[in-house]
Formats: C-alpha cells, sequence, structure tokens
C-alpha cells in the first residue's frame, strides 16, 4: 500500500478536515426547541413539520419562518399552524392537515404547492423555479434511519403503516429540511502493489453548475420507487455507459456517509450517501468497467493515480465541496441535493482503505464521526 501524510497536499492548502467541515457546517443551536413563548422567536428559529400535531408524531422536516408564512396563505384546509401566542416553543409544530392522511394525500398536497410556487414567478424562483425543477420525486420517511424500502405508487397500496410517508419534488427538499438520499460509487483497479488508481469524470463545461469540475466515478439521486442499488444501476448506465449487468455483479455497497449542511441563503439539508465501490478484476478485461460520457452530463474520465486524486482534492478542483477556502465555499454553492457530498465520499475511500488513518492525520477522529453524523435527529 502507498503511504502518505496528511501534510502531502501537493500544490493545495486545504486539509481533509477543511473539506468535512465544509459539508457538514451546520448544527443545531442550543436555543433549538428552548421552553420560551414561540411568539419570541430567536434569530433563525427553526420548526419542526411533523404529519399529524400529535407529539408523538415523526418529524419530517424542520421550517423557517419565512415557510410557514408561506403556508399560512394556504389556508387551513392543508395545513394545522398553531397560535404562536400560547403555544411554548418546546411542543410548537406544523403539520399537515388531520385529512391528510395517506402518502398518496400528502403526496399530492405538496406536489400542488411546489408547483404553484415554481409557477409564482417570485416564490424561490432560484431553487424551484422552471429552470431550477428537477421534474423529480424524492422519498420522505417517518424515520430516516429506518427502512428505506422502495416505494411503489402504481401498486395501489397507500397504507400508512411502513415507513414511507410520502415523495415530494426534488428540487424543493432544501426549503422544507428533508433529508435526502443519493448514491455514490468509486470506480479503481490496483494490481498487485502498484499504486491505486480512480476513475474521475470531468463535468461538462455547459453545465449550469460547476462545470468542468472534476466528481466521483458515478453519482445520484434516489428517486422515489427505486432501491438504492437499482439506483446505482441506472446511474452508472446513464452517466458513465457501464452496462447494467457488471455493476450488478461487481459494485459492492460499502456503507453510507450523512452529513449536516446549511447552504449560504441558510437552507438546510441533511443528506445521507449510500457508498459503492467497484475494483476492476486483475484478470478482468478493463474495458468492460471503463466509463464513457453518454448523457451529456460528463465531458470525459480519467484514470488518475490516487496521488493525483488527492492533491486535485486539496487544490479544489472538485465539484462544490472542494475549493479554494473557506469564503470559495461560501459563495459559491448549489442548492440541490447531494450538491457537496463528492468529496466526502473520496475522504471515505481514503479511510476505509487504509490510505487516511489516525497516525498520518492528527484530525482523524473529528473527520470519522463528522462524516456518519445523525442530524442531531433526535432535537429536531
Amino acid at each position: 500500500m502507498a503511504t502518505w501524510n496528511s501534510g502531502d497536499s501537493g500544490s493545495g492548502n486545504l486539509t481533509f478536515l477543511d473539506l468535512v467541515n465544509a459539508c457538514n457546517n451546520f448544527r443545531l443551536p442550543a436555543y433549538h426547541r428552548a421552553d420560551v413563548p414561540a411568539s419570541s422567536p430567536t434569530q433563525d428559529t427553526l420548526v419542526p413539520w411533523t404529519l399529524t400535531q400529535s407529539l408523538d408524531s415523526p418529524v419530517v422536516g424542520l421550517l423557517k419562518p419565512e415557510i410557514i408564512h408561506l403556508l399560512r396563505k394556504e389556508g387551513d384546509r392543508f395545513w394545522v399552524i398553531p397560535d404562536t401566542a400560547s403555544v411554548p416553543r418546546s411542543t410548537y409544530r406544523v403539520s399537515l392537515h388531520p385529512s391528510i392522511d395517506t402518502p398518496s394525500k400528502r403526496t399530492d398536497v405538496m406536489k400542488k404547492l411546489c408547483e404553484q410556487w415554481r409557477d409564482s414567478g417570485s416564490i424561490y424562483q432560484d431553487i424551484i423555479g422552471p429552470k431550477k425543477w428537477r421534474n423529480e420525486m424524492y422519498p420522505v420517511y417517518r424515520n430516516p434511519f429506518g427502512v428505506h424500502r422502495a416505494h411503489d405508487p402504481k401498486a395501489g397500496n397507500d397504507s400508512d403503516d411502513g415507513n414511507y410517508a410520502f415523495e415530494m419534488e426534488r428540487s424543493a427538499c432544501a426549503l422544507f429540511g428533508v433529508i435526502t438520499y443519493g448514491v455514490h460509487m468509486t470506480i479503481y483497479q490496483q494490481a498487485n502493489d502498484s499504486e491505486m488508481q480512480i476513475w474521475v469524470p470531468t463535468r461538462s463545461r455547459t453545465k449550469q453548475t460547476w462545470p468542468g469540475y472534476l466528481d466521483n466515478s458515478v453519482a445520484g439521486g434516489i428517486p422515489s420507487g427505486m432501491s438504492a442499488f437499482e439506483s446505482l444501476v441506472k446511474e452508472a448506465a446513464e452517466e458513465a455507459s457501464i452496462d447494467m449487468d457488471i455493476t450488478r455483479k461487481y459494485a459492492k455497497c460499502a456503507g453510507s456517509i450523512s452529513y449536516y449542511r446549511q447552504t449560504s441563503a441558510g437552507w438546510l439539508q441533511p443528506e445521507v450517501q449510500y457508498v459503492y465501490d467497484m475494483k476492476i478484476p486483475d484478470d478482468s478485461d478493463a474495458m468492460l468497467f471503463q466509463p464513457r460520457p453518454a448523457d451529456g452530463e460528463v465531458e470525459s474520465f480519467d484514470l488518475f493515480p490516487l496521488h493525483v486524486v488527492i492533491s486535485k482534492m486539496k487544490q479544489g478542483l472538485f465539484k462544490a465541496n472542494c475549493a479554494v477556502g473557506t469564503e470559495f465555499f461560501i459563495t459559491k454553492s448549489e442548492t440541490g441535493p447531494g450538491s457537496r457530498s463528492r468529496l466526502l465520499v473520496l475522504v471515505d475511500f481514503l479511510i476505509r482503505h487504509g490510505y487516511l488513518t489516525p497516525d498520518n492525520d492528527p484530525d482523524f477522529m473529528e473527520i470519522i464521526t463528522r462524516i456518519h453524523g445523525r442530524f442531531h435527529y433526535e432535537r429536531w
């Protein structure tokens, strides 16, 4: 195995902890849900979004006051927003109306609301306007750490007994502070004692976000109705032209990462990324595993030695969460779910394969615990 020290940063100045801090940059404030009158809001107050007003109803998101202000305009047919003057913050919550009591009903309410905001011409057009609309539905779960079973909306089963609560437009998830999920795969090869090599794509220079930046081998969100692994199979075929049978046979689940980030505009994006590795077998035809641009999202793929990948990480050449400094992270943000996870996946990869250790990075424990967080969910 090649050796590497945390100081070997090439021409870049970022440490791995810098990369983690840029992605996992939010912690719930100490005053969150403090038992003070909700009519006296503290700056950046966040309000739990629950399925019902019951105190044991699961929290599915955290709402900023400006979102609650917009929801009040929808009337009381769909939303329950209690009077803040008489409710202690510790029990205050915004919920859907009791009649909205099945996954399909919740999905319908959220679909109409988000489309209404999209077509308004004035409400968060930089997030859910026509140019930002993804037209892709993401699942929302009662328990983010529970069963994530693919939901088939065409199956006719509208039971509210499972973990699946509803689905909503991908681009709107940040507005409601819900947890989103994605998949990432690192494709690599290493023969005998030679240096590891990783396939790294360069994003198309015509993309609206992060044109020309480096990315992970394969990455994408998990849409509603699809399992994590099948999402990976789909993304590998669509983004990298990798045969579905190859991915199904050789991709191995290697765990997950999770982190809580806040955009420069203050929107919350708690994210979970399921992580996969695909090692190219030594005795196989390497061309079968070689990724190639397919859908216009990627300009090219390059096979970089590991030390080159690490250098480019520290130089800020990877998408979103690897930049030339803290100021850059703040000003050049992207609101789409999954946009800052790329570098954390590679940091996790280095840990799992023994290249980033307690002996070569003094921030090891901080790094490893910060990329496997729970979003302070018990305090939501």
